[in-house]
């Protein structure tokens, strides 16, 4: 993977990671809460999707990114959809097909208020929290509280305990060891900032035009399975693309399923 940086319109430096083929389709991958774009390993690096150009970035806070102190960094709406746009931008993403994990279903929804969808060509909303609803928060939500607070050995384990909910399956150690790494590097403080958002109601998807892609595990324990029917209800024209037996991160516990699914999808927003 090629590594690099954007800066943000408020200032901030975002990591970014790219692969594939500079004149393919690109697919722009964003994370969820307290992750990194580490986490799309199995997609960047896939011989299968060498083919497209492959993108993606550590949100704000997170990773490889800066992580001001200021609350008032993580706030607005609209700081989110300019990072969005400006790693498009930067990085001369030419209609890209989005693809969102888990808290990532908001920050498409920041980035489609701001700015329409008319500059992609397709969503991909994966386990994703379209709305700020807690009747579908899983059981795995009950760790975020002690991963935002300051006992350092409560955070390790709380953070533990969630990375092991994203999974119905457990993965290799090493994965789940790069995984608490990465995790670890967002602060407390960062975390009570980004949880702190007003909520979203999702309204925003009524206006979705271009293609639609949900995918969903039926054992998801932090995002339920309503929710992707929720979201699926929302927008009539979208297809939803259940995967039994996994939890909320398909794309990593069955990543040539996802890939393949995904390749699908990008060429048929392209046709």
């Amino acid at each position: 993977m090629k590594t690099g940086t954007v800066t943000t319109p408020d200032g901030l430096t975002l990591a970014t990671y790219e692969s594939g083929t500079p004149t393919g389709p690109a697919i722009l991958f964003i994370h969820g809460f307290s992750q990194s774009a580490l986490c799309w390993r199995a997609q960047l690096t896939d011989p299968a999707l060498q083919g497209f150009r492959l993108a993606a970035y550590d949100v704000r806070g997170h990773g490889g990114s800066d992580q001001p102190a200021d609350p008032a960094t993580y706030a607005d709406d609209a700081r989110y959809a300019a990072d969005t746009a400006a790693v498009m931008r930067a990085l001369g993403l030419d209609r890209p097909t989005l693809v969102g994990w888990s808290y990532a279903g908001r920050l498409i929804n920041d980035y489609l208020r701001a700015h329409g969808d008319t500059r992609i060509a397709g969503i991909n909303y994966v386990c994703a929290r379209t709305r700020t609803d807690p009747a579908f928060n899983g059981p795995g939500c009950r760790f975020l509280k002690a991963m935002q607070g300051d006992d350092l050995t409560a955070e390790i384990a709380a953070t533990r305990a969630f990375l092991d909910a994203c999974f119905a399956t457990p993965p290799p150690p090493d994965l789940m060891a790069e995984a608490l790494a990465y995790n670890m590097r967002m602060r407390p403080a960062t975390r009570r900032a980004q949880l702190s958002r007003p909520p979203d109601d999702g309204a925003i998807m009524a206006a979705i035009t271009c293609p639609v892609l949900i995918t969903q595990g039926s054992e998801d324990q932090l995002v339920s399975q309503g929710l992707a029917h929720v979201t699926a209800a929302a927008i009539p024209h979208a297809r939803l693309s259940l995967y039994e037996r996994i939890g909320h991160s398909p794309f990593i516990e069955d990543a040539a399923r996802f890939n393949r699914e995904l390749a699908e999808f990008v060429l048929s927003c392209r046709s």
